[in-house]
């Protein structure tokens, strides 16, 4: 037994010791076949690879797809640009067709056995003779975007530098270079469409291509959602899996002597921000304007050639009927740069049909045409640039053939609920804003504001009789000037909403006066100028840059602007044609801005006697609506042009309402010669004569009176089982109250009214007592002592609700809220003693508004 014991005891002792010895035999061997690998050159690893060879050198595995990189030790350590663009989307998940991205500075590094690319931060500037720039890089961040293991390496040899290899898909395949996925947003409803998450799985790399000036890799980014609670609209054809096709383009560093040129607050250029932290100034600001290289080709003379002019092709995708008109609404802006002492800027070419480039090539510059199911746009013109020094080194427009043939998408921009009853303040704006990497400001509704105004005008016209060459003439003018809009953004000039209160409200219909510029700019969003009645049509849309275009072009592109020249030039900035003001000022939305006239939809510097004359057109348009559409093959063709004009109606209200409470905004320097005061409250008799007009035109009884006829034809067209999820009767109740409460929400509001006090303080003679009190006599009068019609009830309600929730609301200053107590009082003032003989409807809404007042006034 002890035998036995003896033997087991060696045979157990002696076991583990062969089986250590196995598995370390295993061990010692998996690592000589790493090392093996690991040892392995580039030229072996990469032996039947496909080769891609300029900026960087690519490899792909033509066994899995697998794309690496080749870096050379001189690559180390330089900067080059990143840069996103997305090649093919779904507007439901967020990105379209032609999307710019993020632009960032990234720069290579070794860590070891790894290569790590950092973005740097391009927001500081130091001087470099300042002992400050030594501490340049204390508390300012760089960011580790990726760390990717070498996966073998080519010593260095004769005229050959050390080189090291990458597999690169978690550079590519991740969102390491741009986020794609939205950012969780509390305040989106949890049934809205979400693409998913990236499956790792599925996402793949569609194409690597290489070009002299930049690396580009195209992905498939594929997004499950395996148990979609929302399946988008029919552009996603199955919600489970989504795909976004991305762009990733790798651009060299431009070669060196491009002069930055730094802002200025008066003229709207897009800019790359930059605080100088050596500066004493207070306002320390270096923001570079984004411009291109242009270089005249004879110095000394006042007007030459550039060098390398900005080039545009127009991509081989484009109906030829347009190209004409597109041509030459990019050649006009030559003239703008001629004030800039270049002749010839901006040449325009045809991408030939057996062109051998694409636009992925960032050497040419393509005019782009797109057909999609849910267009975000019909024109979008963006630009990136070198953010070190502000040079844009390319560009595209995307047009969309949806606002060619007129097809807006009626059921997202005037949907009642959302109020959307013209561009501007509905969600159909969130399409393009706030995307994941989106340059700041760069989103563009310049189309949406177009399309809705041509179509309110062509129906407008022929309502009158107009002939068919007037309305091709506004059809023209409308591709024209999106054209002009679209290519101002690529040449830098982000939008002026301050442009069209250069004529008065008769001079801007008179085309003598305005020779083809209506307004001082291109860059803003107006109202079309379609004419009043009986009165002769003028030009419908700005047909040329205007003085404000002109204007800026030298700004940013006359070469050698010394301080004195440009201090000059800048001074100009009161003359009439030159205001400006861009979306960060305008007062599209209730509460925001504070200048009446930077706004969009508007025109003239009278804009409500021009809103007075729109309202007219539309009040007698609207009539004649159902007689013009009674062979259609169905009745949508007729809502479509009912929303189309009432939308243009709602949005005079926002454009009346905004002179209430405004204060007119100068931007001028300290000392600018001839300049009024930054700040001017509107005049008390504009704000009254504003109110006037609300309560004639949207306020009163008759104010939304519609034949008959017309409304029982306001039927849209049956779909399968598609009305949106609500009945398909017209509401017409909710959109009258809609379109009333657009002034209301934006009277009412606390900042509003708090600026109403604050500005009495320096001119400001309209008080919200005052206000509050004509609101009363404009929405409630004499109604309590008699019937008042549906549109009144409707309206009076919800305004007696909005006042009763304003006395105790903190966010109302306490001015306001007695303001509004007093409201209140008054027109428990005015019910009638007697209630004899009324109706039921008529009893039943004094009963809601005692109510409502009841727990007020006692």
């Amino acid at each position: 037994m002890a035998y036995l014991l003896t033997a087991r005891s060696v045979f157990k002792f002696a076991l583990v010791p062969i089986a250590v010895f196995l598995s370390a035999a295993s061990a010692l061997a998996f690592q000589g076949d790493e090392e093996k690998e690991a040892e392995k050159t580039i030229e072996e690893k990469v032996e039947d690879f496909d080769v891609f060879d300029d900026m960087f050198r690519l490899y792909r595995n033509p066994e899995n797809g697998d794309v690496y990189m080749e870096i050379a030790e001189s690559q180390l350590g330089q900067e080059f640009i990143a840069f996103t663009y997305t090649e093919n989307g779904v507007v439901d998940a967020g990105q379209f067709r032609g999307q710019y991205g993020t632009q960032q500075i990234l720069e290579p590094r070794q860590y070891f056995n790894k290569i790590e690319f950092v973005e740097k931060s391009t927001s500081f500037y130091f001087d470099p003779d300042s002992p400050l720039a030594r501490a340049q890089d204390a508390n300012i961040s760089p960011s580790l975007v990726a760390s990717i293991a070498v996966e073998a390496t080519s010593e260095a040899s004769g005229d050959n530098e050390k080189r090291f290899l990458i597999n690169v898909s978690d550079l590519y395949l991740s969102e390491a270079l741009q986020q794609l996925k939205p950012s969780p947003n509390p305040d989106r409803p949890p049934t809205a469409f979400s693409a998913g998450d990236i499956d790792s799985a599925r996402t793949r790399y569609r194409e690597v291509r290489n070009y002299p000036k930049n690396t580009d890799v195209i992905v498939d980014y594929v997004f499950a959602n395996p148990y979609p609670s929302n399946n988008g609209r029919d552009a996603v054809t199955d919600a489970r899996a989504t795909t976004v096709t991305v762009q990733h383009s790798f651009i060299a560093m431009p070669e060196p002597g491009f002069q930055p040129r730094i802002s200025d607050y008066r003229i709207g250029y897009f800019e790359d921000r930059v605080t100088d932290l050596t500066s004493l100034e207070v306002a320390n600001y270096r923001d570079l304007i984004n411009r291109w290289r242009l270089v005249k080709k004879d110095p000394d003379a006042a007007m030459s050639d550039p060098v390398q002019p900005i080039v545009w092709w127009i991509e081989n995708t484009t109906p030829l009927e347009y190209r004409d008109t597109i041509r030459d609404a990019v050649l006009a802006w030559n003239q703008s740069f001629e004030k800039a002492g270049f002749s010839n800027a901006v040449q325009v070419n045809v991408q030939p049909d057996d062109a051998d480039w694409d636009a992925g090539d960032i050497r040419y510059n393509v005019l782009r045409w797109t057909s999609s199911p849910n267009p975000p746009f019909g024109g979008y013109g963006p630009s990136f640039s070198n953010p070190r020094t502000g040079e844009l080194l390319g560009a595209d427009i995307m047009l969309e053939y949806s606002f060619i043939a007129n097809r807006a998408n009626f059921g997202d921009v005037f949907s009642v609920a959302g109020q959307g009853l013209s561009m501007g303040e509905s969600g159909y704006e969130g399409a393009v804003d706030g995307l994941p990497g989106a340059k700041s400001g760069h989103a563009c509704h310049a189309s949406q504001m177009l399309q809705a105004g041509s179509i309110f005008a062509r129906t407008a016209l022929q309502a009158q009789g107009a002939s068919d060459e007037e309305v091709d003439a506004l059809v023209k003018q409308s591709i024209y000037y999106l054209m002009l809009h679209e290519v101002g953004h690529t040449l830098g000039l982000n939008h002026n909403m301050k442009a069209s209160v250069q004529f008065g409200p008769d001079e801007v219909h008179d085309a003598a006066i305005t020779k083809g510029a209506p307004a001082g700019s291109v860059m803003d969003y107006p109202a079309i100028n379609v004419a009043p009645i009986d009165r002769e049509q003028g030009d419908f849309y700005v047909q040329k840059p205007g003085p404000y275009d002109d204007w800026a072009i030298e700004f940013g592109y006359r070469p050698q602007l010394d301080p004195i020249a440009r201090k000059a030039l800048l001074a100009r900035s009161a003359e009439n044609g030159l205001a400006f003001g861009n979306d960060a000022d305008d007062m599209r939305a209730p509460g925001r801005g504070i200048d009446p006239r930077v706004n969009i939809g508007d025109m003239s510097s009278d804009p409500v006697a021009y809103a007075i004359d729109r309202i007219k057109l539309v009040d007698a348009t609207i009539p004649r609506l159902a007689e013009r559409y009674d062979d259609r093959d169905s009745w949508q063709d007729l809502i479509n042009a009912y929303l189309i004009a009432s939308g243009q109606k709602a949005g005079m209200a926002s454009v009346i309402s905004r002179q209430i409470g405004g204060v007119y905004v100068e931007r001028v320097a300290p000392g600018q010669e001839d300049a009024p005061a930054p700040y001017q409250p509107v005049p008390r008799e504009k704000q009254i004569a504003a109110m006037d007009a609300l309560a004639k035109h949207f306020f009163a009884a008759d104010a939304f009176d519609m034949p008959e006829d017309l409304l029982v034809r306001l039927q849209p067209q049956r779909r399968g089982f598609d009305f949106g999820g609500e009945t398909e009767d017209p509401k017409l109740h909710e959109r009258v109250l809609a379109t009333q409460m657009r002034a209301l929400v934006h009277l009412l509001n606390p900042v509003v009214m708090e600026r109403m006090v604050n500005s009495s303080l320096y001119g400001g003679a309209y008080s919200p007592a005052e206000m509050v009190l004509d609101l009363n006599d404009a929405i409630i009068g004499n109604d309590l002592k008699g019937s008042p019609n549906s549109f009144r009830r409707n309206l009076q309600i919800a305004y007696v609700e909005r006042l009763a929730a304003i006395v105790d609301d903190p966010s109302y200053s306490p001015i306001a809220r007695s303001a509004v107590l007093a409201g209140i009082t008054n027109i428990d003032s005015r019910f009638g003693l007697f209630e004899f003989n009324l109706g039921p409807d008529t009893k039943a809404h004094r009963l809601q508004i005692r109510r409502i007042l009841g727990g007020i006034t006692g």
